[in-house]
């Protein structure tokens, strides 16, 4: 992941190992949030935390950080702390404006439900570098029920953003 990253970046005409030596980009597979392979949503928002007061401590205006779903997960990809890490995740970033990202949920690999799950807690989907949308499927925690999730304008929209 970290090496496909490096060469993305690369082939959009950033000098990765400049940046890196700089300080100002940090690629990193680290799985410290992981509690015996399993992921722990507290210590990820610490860790996330940590990182944004490192960044503005080191002079930067914020941190931009993205995270692989698939690979996030842990070995053993529970995602029953899917939702809850989603919306905590985004009440973090209201509360720290310094901090944004991208959560990555890789069409080809990941279970329908994740998919699901992901477009229910994120105001926007990143198709692609260039095309990206408004997701009408998005719901607030609070208002959200399970009948939020069961919709077939929802499965047609998977549907599309598998092909």
């Amino acid at each position: 992941m970290v090496a496909g990253m490096r060469a993305h970046l690369f082939a959009a005409g950033i000098d990765v190992p400049d940046e890196e030596m700089k300080g100002s980009l940090a690629l990193s597979s680290d799985t410290g949030y992981l509690m015996s392979g399993r992921f722990d949503i507290d210590r990820m928002l610490r860790m996330l935390d940590d990182a944004l007061d490192q960044a503005l401590n080191d002079g930067y205006q914020g941190l931009w950080a993205s995270g692989d779903m698939g690979w996030e997960f842990g070995p053993e990809r529970d995602f029953s702390k899917l939702l809850e890490y989603e919306w905590r995740l985004e009440e973090f970033f209201q509360e720290r404006p310094a901090i944004s990202g991208i959560c990555q949920y890789h069409a080809d690999i990941l279970p329908h439900e994740v998919l699901r799950q992901g477009l229910l807690t994120h105001q926007s989907v990143f198709i692609n570098e260039t095309l990206s949308r408004l997701n009408p499927h998005y719901v607030e925690q609070e208002p959200f029920t399970s009948r939020s999730s069961n919709n077939a304008d929802l499965d047609n929209m998977i549907s599309c953003l598998c092909e």
